[in-house]
């Protein structure tokens, strides 16, 4: 495969091609573990957990008793009041996590950059589910005239990057991805491509999720996929031998890719640049990884050749590590595979441990803290590792957070149907 070569300080190519540097100049979350950046950082490195007690909805027949819900969200902030009830939570969450990015970017629309040269691309694994079961029961009761105007334009899956593009007056490029749990890194990986391409000077990416309800936990119930561990704090323990599945969590990451000479021009503030991205697929199975972790392998292989790195380089992984015992397992085998003796010498978490599984939502947050940690030299941990799994065996952070010069990180998501995605960011070297 052909790889990036550095020609200059500022520009890539590929095959003739130009491509620009891509930096990460704004960041806004709203989490299982705070509904804003600070909030859900200082959790983070604190080894706070957000899992509690699950309150959506009555779960008294269901196995699963715990989430990761988002706490105190005040849609009104980032909404008009008559315009509430069109949106699914899922899109809110895009919403005001975007808003909050933009904010933290500093970027006013019209000023630092037109309208037509922002974009927003976001990803979701299953999109306004709540409002679909909503609908549902309102056709049961009362036929199709029992149903909302919007039932429609609740429930489908780009109305997050739909809202956001709305909401703030984007009007480049938008798209949604629908890629399982890999859906919020590809979003950011498929961005940071628009920008290369010249099809935008910034773009808000990201992935949102708010999928714990009856239907969603249910199916997950049913699949036998998820922690019934009765203690809350304890049910997520990636890599632990006595993990019993994963947590559902729900929320949204968003963050601010901007072109290099944009971010130059106007002075901004640069937490990293993504310097890597691949997106490679098992063809092998709908839930399981494929034997060894074939496919993590590479997506991580082709994502450092991308970057045109060594491995050397990586100080840091976070992982997709979920607290289930394929994809534990699979993970740390892939990891071996590709780093080789390099393996057990970089430090890995899976901040899944205090956040639950946020599905479509989870590879943007990871990115978000892959980015922080650059920033404050600080790797967050992977909480309730007390007895390591034999099979998982390599330096996962264990339950405190580490401080450490990070200068490069990846990160993986994966997600049902085979969907294998990494982001390397790094990082800005002048």
């Amino acid at each position: 495969m052909a790889c990036f070569v550095e020609i200059d300080l500022h520009i890539h190519y590929l095959g003739g091609l130009r491509l620009t540097r891509v930096v990460i100049t704004g960041l806004g979350t709203v989490s299982p573990l705070g509904n804003s950046l600070t909030e859900t950082w200082e959790s983070a490195i604190n080894g706070r957990s957000g899992i509690g007690p699950l309150t959506r909805f009555d779960c008294e027949h269901f196995s699963a008793k715990t989430a990761a819900e988002v706490k105190d969200f005040q849609l009104a902030n980032y909404m008009k009041v008559n315009e509430r009830h069109r949106v699914d939570r899922f899109a809110a969450y895009a919403m005001a996590a975007s808003i909050m990015a933009l904010d933290d970017a500093n970027i006013q629309i019209g000023k630092d950059v037109e309208a037509e040269r922002i974009g927003v691309w976001f990803g979701t694994a299953i999109g306004g589910i709540e409002s679909f079961e909503e609908s549902h029961m309102n056709l049961l009761e009362g036929g199709y005239t029992n149903l909302y105007p919007f039932a429609t334009t609740t429930v489908i899956c780009n109305m997050a990057s739909s809202q956001v593009s709305i909401a703030i007056g984007a009007r480049g490029v938008n798209n949604c991805t629908v890629l399982s749990c890999a859906s919020g890194a590809n979003a950011i990986g498929e961005s940071y491509r628009a920008i290369q391409r010249g099809e935008a000077d910034i773009m808000i990416a990201g992935g949102s999720e708010a999928s714990i309800t009856p239907l969603g936990v249910g199916a997950f119930c049913a699949m036998g996929a998820i922690s019934t561990n009765p203690d809350p704090q304890k049910a997520c323990r990636p890599f632990d031998k006595n993990r019993d599945g994963l947590v559902m969590g729900e929320g949204a990451g968003a963050i601010i890719l901007e072109s290099y000479e944009s971010a130059v021009k106007r002075n901004a503030h640069v937490y990293g640049e993504i310097i890597g991205y691949a997106t490679v697929g098992d063809a092998y199975h709908i839930t399981s990884p494929a034997p060894f972790g074939e496919g993590g392998v590479r997506s991580m292989q082709l994502a450092v050749q991308y970057a045109n790195i060594e491995k050397t380089s990586i100080d840091y992984i976070n992982a997709h590590g979920t607290s289930t015992v394929y994809n534990d397992k699979s993970e740390t085998a892939a990891i071996k595979t590709f780093f080789k003796e390099l393996a057990s010498q970089i430090p890995i978490s899976s901040t899944k441990s205090m956040t639950g599984h946020m599905m479509g939502a989870a590879g943007a947050t990871e990115a978000i803290f892959s980015l922080m940690a650059i920033k404050t030299g600080i790797i967050p941990p992977t909480i309730n590792l007390e007895n390591p799994d034999p099979d998982c065996d390599l330096d996962y952070v264990p339950n405190r957070s580490r401080k450490k010069r990070v200068q490069t990180v990846l990160s993986n998501a994966f997600g049902f149907g085979g969907h294998n995605t990494t982001l390397i960011f790094q990082s800005v070297k002048d």
